[in-house]
């Protein structure tokens, strides 16, 4: 029986089969000698040892797979930068975006917490510059929500999207807001730290079209927020990867002076004239400059895969 993994914790995973029948599986011992992880979202083959219990016996290939979020088969990653509380972390979105163009995933910027004020129109421009979908929403007021709505319904379609971002920027409540039905539970952002409480333990995806909402038919994905994306101890993608993963460098790359330039301060660097000149955002650069250094000195023996 084939099937798509929906859920997993502590090695236990619930699948979706054909028809929509949900299926509590383990899996076989030989995937961890293959040092092969099924991952929510896998699409499988399954072996059925009673009605609702099985065994997953073949993971198919996977079109992507992330590290963080731990996600596979994803065409969309809706990636949150809030407007305030917590307050904005530009490098934090920007990995996100890198991570999905790696992967070869179409990342979506999503500003939230219009109603708390801040910079919302300079995180728009921003990503709209470079090239992203950008959506302004406000979970509390309802402001941007059809929107994001028609844009999952006519782009998206039938494909799945991720929804990801720091703790407490409002992934979980935006998902409530789109789909009441699914009843997310949600937390707030603690005001001493700005850091937000950890609601969503796991990744997991919704059928959404199976909660009343039938003409939407795309998967959508929580997933658990985080306090930092760590490029030093996981493996996301090496320094070489790293401008491409910038989409907005990409006209620029072919035309510095010197080949293998690292767009790190070199003479004649085409990427930093775009940045003086305003065609590349700063706030870009000095994310990618960051990034770079936390991976260019990495030694293998302290990645994780």
């Amino acid at each position: 029986m084939k099937g798509r993994i929906v859920k997993g914790l502590g090695g236990l995973y619930e699948v979706r089969a054909q028809g929509g029948k949900r299926i509590n599986c383990t899996a076989r011992g030989v995937f961890r000698h293959e040092g092969l992880t099924p991952l929510v979202g896998d699409f499988v083959e399954i072996r059925l040892e009673n009605d609702d219990e099985g065994v997953i016996t073949d993971i198919s290939e996977r079109k992507n797979s992330l590290i963080r979020p731990p996600l596979a088969n994803i065409d969309y990653l809706f990636c949150f930068v809030p407007c305030a509380q917590p307050a904005p972390v530009f490098e934090t979105v920007d990995k996100l975006t890198a991570i999905a163009e790696h992967n070869g995933i179409e990342p979506v910027i999503v500003v939230s917490k219009l109603d708390l004020g801040g910079e919302s129109d300079k995180i728009r421009r921003i990503y709209e510059k470079c090239g992203y979908s950008v959506f302004g929403v406000s979970a509390e007021t309802g402001e941007g929500v059809d929107l994001l709505c028609e844009y999952l319904k006519n782009t998206v379609g039938d494909g799945t999207a991720a929804f990801a971002g720091a703790s407490g920027v409002g992934k979980s409540t935006l998902m409530n807001n789109l789909f009441p039905a699914l009843s997310l539970k949600t937390g707030g952002v603690s005001r001493k730290t700005e850091r937000g409480r950890h609601t969503t333990r796991h990744a997991e995806l919704y059928f959404v079209n199976e909660y009343g909402y039938s003409d939407l038919d795309c998967v959508v994905a929580d997933t658990p927020g985080f306090s930092m994306l760590d490029f030093l101890r996981f493996d996301f993608f090496d320094k070489e990867s790293l401008p491409y993963n910038f989409r907005e460098f990409l006209p620029y790359i072919s035309e510095c002076k010197y080949r293998g330039c690292t767009h790190m301060g070199e003479e004649g660097c085409a990427v930093l004239e775009a940045v003086e000149n305003g065609e590349i955002p700063e706030s870009r650069y000095d994310s990618f400059s960051q990034i770079y250094k936390e991976i260019k000195d990495k030694r293998p023996w302290n990645v994780k895969n």
